[in-house]
């Protein structure tokens, strides 16, 4: 294995390991603040970050606002006062060793005025900006204000030459790095595009070099590229450390730091963790966001996928071979389905599958009483964590604020699912957080079944991160 030395990013040295950012109250200032302290680079995640009282007790995020607007405006100043305690959390713990930086999904609800908002309450705290999940052509602009570096998460050369022509190029002494992450190995959302395949993941060597070509051009030949997902043993990226086409190269984890003894996850997730095995990991299209996304497949997204499957096209008047009626809702508007759809549908109400629900892309699908309220519920209390989501129709955007689309029942509320799994604890027996865990959205990379074959975690044994760190700089 060939020695891993510390690498120049943002004016600083630090160790070439990247603590990958994960919302909601996931990195937190404990676990960014001890990677920070170990010599590398701590994410503090201001998605919707945890806030303490004055007694140090978890603040509920509870929303009162009549109007959706009006509950934005909730979860931003929650967003905010959390982001800035985890931040300030993290700087004390890191001991100003390392780096501390933020990271922020563009796609989330008012990310602008949230990362503005950290930064500013948090003066000082903060070397860095990440963001990804969207084209962050401003992510730029709000670094200069507040003189520190920024970090673009991007998933091709192409759309790095896009943010630099657009924006970055005006910044350029500010661009801290560059995070190439794989859209078929990085667990949370990924930049798949309309052209890659989903089922064929490609090598990232060729990505990553073209990226670096780019890059080149652009005389960014010393600015590092950060490799984010499928990172697991440093000895399997031997071939990249040090090779003079790549340049610079750091690595990011977002997998590995979730079983520590300062992960904040709870215990239940962890012991899932441990279970997991190879294929275990969906890369799927439900997210609101419209992204495809990495997580788990477990019974939260296997009732996603049932959903999805009991799914037919209808037409709102007689036409072609869409001939059978077929009544909807309470007042039993009538659509028309074709003979062998009627059947199915038969079929699943036979199964207690009896609520059908309209889709944006004229179809319906079928789900049973309870999950039907729950959508509709789920739907009416959005609080406006995106930008846009497709499973409210909610904007951001005035004056209607709304896609203009139906709501689509096929997808779900991401801030309930992951809230939910990140706070659940043991209090009402194992069993029971066994089960919240399994019935909700939990994000992981593809490697995250090593966690049953690493000899490192044999035994039960938990890292703490420094233990972690120190482990990977063997290359294991």
């Amino acid at each position: 294995m060939k020695s891993i030395d510390t690498v120049r990013m943002a004016g600083r040295d630090v160790l070439p390991l990247v603590e990958g950012g994960k919302g909601v109250s996931v990195s937190t200032g404990i676990s960014a603040g001890y990677w920070a302290a170990a010599g590398g680079v701590g994410t503090v995640s201001a998605v919707n970050a945890d806030s303490y009282d004055s007694e140090g007790r978890l603040l509920p995020q509870s929303y009162h606002g009549r109007t959706r607007r009006d509950r934005q405006e909730e979860l931003v100043r929650y967003a905010i006062d959390g982001g800035i305690t985890q931040v300030k959390r993290a700087r004390e713990i890191s001991g100003g060793r390392g780096m501390i930086n933020v990271n922020i999904l563009w796609e989330m609800g008012a990310a602008e005025t949230v990362a503005t908002g950290v930064l500013e309450g948090a003066p000082d705290c903060v070397n860095g900006l990440t963001c990804g999940a969207g084209m962050p052509y401003r992510l730029s602009t709000i670094a200069a204000r507040f003189g520190i570096h920024y970090y673009p998460i991007v998933s091709s050369a192409r759309a790095f030459n896009a943010l630099w022509k657009r924006s970055y190029h005006k910044t350029a002494e500010l661009l801290g790095a560059v995070v190439y992450e794989d859209p078929w190995r990085a667990g949370g959302h990924n930049g798949l595009s309309n052209t890659e395949n989903p089922l064929s993941p490609e090598d990232p060597f060729p990505r990553v070099l073209a990226l670096r070509e780019t890059m080149n051009r652009y005389g960014l030949t010393e600015t590092p590229i950060v490799m984010a997902g499928g990172v697991w043993w440093l000895e399997e990226w031997e071939d990249w450390i040090g090779n003079p086409d790549l340049g610079p190269i750091v690595f990011q984890f977002g997998t590995r730091p979730l079983l520590t003894r300062e992960s904040p996850i709870p215990d239940a997730w962890k012991r899932r963790l441990r279970t997991l095995k190879e294929g275990d990991i969906y890369l799927n299209r439900f997210s609101p966001t419209g992204f495809y996304s990495s997580a788990v497949n477990n019974a939260f997204l296997h009732d996603l996928l049932g959903r999805s499957e009991r799914q037919v096209a209808y037409s709102s008047e007689p036409v072609g071979e869409h001939l059978i009626p077929y009544g909807v809702g309470p007042r039993k508007r009538l659509v028309y389905v074709t003979a062998e759809d009627a059947g199915r549908i038969a079929a699943w109400e036979a199964q207690g599958f009896a609520e059908a629900m309209r889709t944006p892309d004229s179809t319906l699908i079928f789900v049973d009483a309870d999950d039907a309220r729950q959508i509709v519920a789920d739907q009416a209390a959005c609080m406006g964590c995106l930008s846009e989501c497709r499973f409210s129709n909610w904007s951001q955007r005035g004056p209607e604020y709304t896609t203009g689309a139906k709501a689509d029942p096929r997808s779900f509320c991401i801030q309930k699912t992951l809230q939910t799994i990140a706070h659940v604890t043991d209090e009402e027996g194992a069993d029971h957080a066994d089960r919240v865990v399994d019935q909700n959205l939990m994000f992981g990379g593809t490697n995250a079944w090593r966690f049953a074959t690493d000899p490192f975690y044999a035994n039960g044994f938990v890292p703490s991160v420094a233990q972690l760190v120190e482990r990977i700089m063997t290359g294991r």
